[in-house]
């Protein structure tokens, strides 16, 4: 995505240290929010995560990121290159050490990085329990010649100035949070979902590597594409749940089901020269059961469609086959690698979008429906007709309705998707994942306008 396509919200304050001195601590409360995951054990934050935050009318973007450590395992490397490379986008910094353990040699090269940013940063001492060691806490780091504040994030000691020390370095500015459709990007671990997040917001923000499980957090990133504002969310692998053993993937499953749920559109991901498995079949099941708007994005389609023959011809069938309970989903051929199809990927989403949103004149809406039950003959409830009264649109996204009539327990499945079936025809609403609610109804309930 080129530069203009992208636009900086607010200022961004990023809060960097070691692992497990309670960055994700201090994150979380600034927020108000449980997004970091917060857990005794080094590593737990792998990724990059920003939430929008208001304090005492200042507006800023907190970002939570991977401890730095000079530690030699291969995730390590990642996270400190990752954090190095992304403090010089931001514009504040807190660097959070730990106070019982004092200052040790990755402190100083944390503190180091951040004076070579040029950016003003605010050096947090966290973990001292009591006031009366506050002083003795701070001694070895005065030597540094920054604003230093002790704290105790569990006791919720110290917040309310590190809080001060930001609103003092916001200037005064009107600030919008007007994030647009909210996109989560959900499939197998190792499919390319980060790599993809990357390419759209143009900065190396996920951590990428071929290890399955690298990201464990379901991050937002707001961004505008289009002169169209979306916030996107980067969520951990999916996978059957036999295999999460550990810890760390019980809590990321659970924080992917979250980012499916509060999302507006889901982008199903999918290894294009694998195609479509049993275990995606079963996560495009849990979308549609928490009725939203989806995409099936075949990624590394550059590989796919130079060793499988009729490349696109065959991962459509695959669909159709996987996915037989829904069939018409949308698709898009990408390549995170090379950025193939991601103009293809946002023309796709914007036409969802406008299909999400779209409301049908109640009026309208019951001259297609009458029209189109006499077309086929009404379901049978017993010994009786089952008769519709009156239809109109619920204020669901994707589109629902409500059918009101005699004996809304006789109106089949079948029944339903008959129906469906001709609404999706009417208005162009293929690949949208449509409800009808039937009800119980007065013979001649009155059609609203």
């Amino acid at each position: 995505m080129s530069q203009n396509q992208r636009t900086e919200f607010a200022p961004k304050v990023a809060i960097i240290g070691r692992p497990n001195v309670g960055k994700s601590t201090l994150f979380n409360i600034i927020t108000e929010t449980r997004k970091a995951v917060v857990k005794n054990q080094a590593g737990v934050t792998r990724d990059i995560m920003i939430e929008p935050v208001d304090i005492w009318g200042k507006q800023f973007d907190l970002i939570d990121t991977g401890g730095i450590t000079e530690a030699g395992d291969i995730f390590s490397k990642l996270i400190k290159e990752q954090v190095s490379e992304f403090l010089h986008s931001v514009d504040y910094i807190i660097a959070v050490m730990d106070g019982r353990a004092g200052l040790i040699p990755e402190d100083r090269d944390i503190i180091r990085v951040a004076k070579q940013t040029g950016k003003p940063f605010l050096l947090v001492i966290n973990k001292v329990d009591s006031a009366q060691d506050e002083e003795m806490a701070k001694t070895d780091f005065y030597e540094f010649g920054v604003d230093i504040i002790s704290a105790a994030f569990e006791q919720r000691r110290g917040i309310g100035q590190i809080l001060e020390w930001v609103v003092d370095q916001i200037p005064e500015q009107k600030f919008t949070y007007d994030k647009g459709m909210k996109i989560a990007i959900v499939g197998k671990p190792n499919v390319g979902k980060s790599s993809i997040c990357n390419r759209i917001l143009g900065v190396n923000r996920m951590m990428v590597s071929d290890i399955a499980g690298t990201t464990i957090d379901a991050v937002d990133s707001p961004f505008i594409y289009n002169e169209k504002n979306y916030t996107l969310v980067d969520t951990a692998g999916l996978r059957k749940s036999r295999r999460r053993e550990e810890d760390l993937e019980i809590i990321s499953a659970f924080k992917s089901q979250e980012s499916i749920r509060r999302a507006d559109l889901i982008l199903l991901m999918i290894d294009g020269t694998q195609g479509p498995s049993d275990q995606d079949a079963r996560i495009m099941q849990s979308i549609l059961e928490d009725h939203k708007g989806v995409i099936v994005v075949a990624n590394k389609s550059d590989i796919g469609g130079a060793e499988i023959p009729e490349y696109r011809k065959t991962f459509r069938e695959q669909c159709e086959r996987v996915f037989h309970f829904f069939t018409d989903v949308h698709i898009v051929f990408t390549s995170a690698k090379s950025g193939q199809g991601i103009d293809d990927l946002f023309e796709m989403i914007e036409k969802v979008s406008e299909q999400i949103n779209f409301r049908i004149p109640t009026r309208e809406m019951n001259d297609f429906f009458f029209e189109t039950i006499r077309k086929t003959p009404a379901p049978v409830w017993g010994t009786t007709n089952v008769k519709f009264y009156y239809v109109t649109q619920t204020y669901q996204r994707p589109p629902a309705f409500i059918a009101f009539a005699n004996h809304p327990d006789g109106v089949t499945n079948s029944y339903r998707r008959f129906l469906i079936k001709h609404i999706k025809e009417k208005w162009d609403l293929h690949g949208l994942p449509i409800r009808i609610f039937c009800m119980k109804s007065r013979r001649g309930a009155n059609i609203e306008e």
